[in-house]
């Protein structure tokens, strides 16, 4: 690992104007469960590393009526343990249980794990199904942008010179709605998914009609994505078995998985989205 300039703001606005002044030369480090290790291998060699863990005030998880703040500084293993979160969005505590070990859990957070922005980012595609968005922060003010639209390719973000994600912003979840997040991993479900599926399904009980759906998955295209042809395949209608059928095989379709990848061929990710797609559709529309 090479030297390195090190600073330790103390607000979001100094962190900003770290960033602002050195660009590209400059990395926000967090837990750094993913930085570090990059570092040490080489992939990254940041000149100024900029520890955003003592700004005080950004490791929260608040609901309101406007449903979910999360703080960019919550750690994974503050979302496992939310009593609040496992009965009001039982889908994030469920992927963060799964989320690497214990050790990383009690490190890792969830602004880092998105900002990472790998494709195999567990946080990802439950966040995407629950309509989330991303609270971003810098000097020259703050925007939101919905969590579908912040990966714009393996490892990048819409985050601008100076810009920082500060919050996750999820609306409440409707009567009737379920969510599930299914990983496929060699070894354990701690480890990366060779495939990623969440599913967020609102249901009329009586009449067994999905009236709204959505679809996210994750490790099958550069950036985590819906699968919004799959979708329209079951909203709206009446769930069956043969319905369930064609929308895993139409989420397998819309799947792109890089070839070369070491964990599993383009061929065999786009067999096992069908698989966990249907797993899932099954587990949320009963």
């Amino acid at each position: 690992m090479r030297d390195f300039v090190y600073f330790e703001p103390k607000t979001i606005s100094e962190a900003a104007s770290l960033l602002a002044r050195y660009k590209d030369e400059a990395k926000v480090i967090a837990g750094g469960t993913d930085l570090l290790v990059d570092m040490k291998h080489d992939r990254l060699q940041p000149k100024y590393l900029i520890n955003i863990k003592a700004i005080p005030g950004l490791d929260y998880i608040n609901f309101d009526s406007e449903g979910l703040r999360i703080g960019a500084l919550a750690t994974i293993r503050a979302l496992e343990k939310s009593a609040e979160l496992q009965q009001k969005y039982p889908i994030i505590s469920q992927t963060a249980h799964h989320f690497g070990s214990i050790a990383i859990r009690n490190v890792a957070t969830i602004g880092g794990n998105l900002c990472h922005a790998v494709p195999s980012a567990d946080t990802a595609p439950g966040l995407i199904g629950l309509s989330a968005s991303a609270r971003i922060m810098g000097n020259d003010g703050d925007r939101v942008v919905p969590l579908d639209y912040f990966f714009t390719g393996s490892g990048k973000t819409v985050l601008k010179t100076g810009e920082l994600l500060v919050e996750i912003q999820v609306p409440p979840m409707p009567a009737n709605t379920r969510g599930v997040y299914l990983k496929y991993a060699i070894r354990s479900k701690s480890d990366l998914p060779v495939v990623g599926v969440a599913v967020v399904a609102t249901m009329e009980p009586k009449q067994g009609l999905c009236r709204d759906i959505k679809i996210a998955l994750g490790n099958v295209a550069p950036t985590p994505i819906r699968a919004c042809f799959a979708e329209e395949v079951i909203r709206g209608q009446q769930v069956t078995p043969a319905l369930i059928e064609k929308c895993a095989q139409a989420a397998a379709d819309e799947a792109h998985p890089r070839p070369g990848s070491i964990r599993a061929s383009p061929e065999y990710k786009k067999a096992m989205v069908k698989v966990f797609t249907r797993k899932a559709l099954e587990e949320v529309l009963a």
